[in-house]
């Protein structure tokens, strides 16, 4: 899909697509415990394009920039301390990177000093795994402002929609699902047209030491201490945070992932006094990353 001419609902495909580089598996990150480490890390500055504010979460680094990432397929006994019988992670499919238009680099390639994503936005949504319910309004196409927007508290929805004016992103791409131990997961992908427009929206979200504006059922959300170094990507900024106990109806985890020109948002709530599962929210919150970056 050419980057110039190709719109939301689009469909045509380049006539000639630059076939994606050789396989290389992904070494998966190892994913601690559910205990919670003893102290947190302290956050340190990570984003190369916003000078205001401090990064509350690592950069994420993972070797290789090959096409297909183990840790959706490898047996547990394969995954260097994950050899228990259970540790909550989904069965996602192995993934693989779109074709990219014919000379088109990538994101963070040579050749691309604005990181910009020439992939189809919505063949870089992480899909549903294994036992999972498609959710109706996001059915990992394009939605629209409103949809984007439904994320957030009511009250709260003019000031954010007033912020994607003044950002003027490109596309929104979202996919959702229920798991069948009722934990709900939604993804969204906002495109800009640089890098500076994604990094200003995050930074006029207030993302950053804290959670910034508040999602939709949400009470006290904090910063996750959890989230180690493990589990850096190299070129991508992310900032992870979780609801504190005493939450209310719905327990929430949420993310942010700066990408070059992308934004993405990962949620996982489940409803109930229950806490959403960190392994699987981690999981879901890797793999997508992987697949930006």
């Amino acid at each position: 899909m050419s980057e110039q001419t190709v719109t939301p609902g689009a469909t045509g495909t380049p006539a000639m697509p630059e076939a994606p580089p050789s396989v290389n598996v992904f070494a998966p990150p190892v994913l601690p415990p559910e205990a919670p480490e003893a102290s947190p890390k302290p956050p340190r500055r990570v984003l190369r394009a916003v000078a205001r504010w401090t990064a509350a979460a690592l950069a994420f680094g993972v070797l290789g920039t090959g096409t297909a990432f183990g840790i959706a397929s490898l047996e547990r006994t394969d995954v260097p301390g994950l050899a228990t019988e259970s540790d909550g992670r989904w069965d996602y499919p192995e993934l693989s990177l779109p074709a990219l238009p014919a000379g088109s680099p990538r994101p963070f390639g040579d050749g691309n000093p604005a990181e910009i994503h020439h992939a189809d936005l919505r063949e870089l949504l992480l899909p549903a795994p294994a036992g999972a319910v498609p959710e109706k309004k996001l059915p990992g196409g394009w939605v629209s402002t409103e949809t984007f927007l439904d994320a957030y508290r009511k009250q709260d929805r003019p000031s954010v929609s007033q912020l994607l004016k003044d950002a003027a992103p490109r596309h929104i791409a979202a996919r959702g699902w229920t798991m069948p131990d009722g934990t709900t997961s939604r993804i969204y992908l906002v495109r800009f047209n640089s890098t500076a427009f994604a990094s200003r929206m995050l930074d006029d979200l207030n993302v950053g030491y804290s959670a910034g504006t508040p999602l939709d059922r949400t009470d006290t959300t904090e910063f996750d201490d959890t989230w180690g170094s493990d589990n850096d990507i190299e070129n991508l900024s992310s900032f992870v945070f979780a609801e504190q106990a005493p939450f209310g109806a719905e327990h929430v985890r949420q993310a942010y992932t700066l990408a070059g020109d992308t934004l993405a948002l990962v949620v996982h709530e489940r409803a109930g006094k229950r806490e959403t599962g960190r392994i699987p929210f981690q999981q879901t919150l890797i793999l997508q990353n992987q697949l930006l970056a």
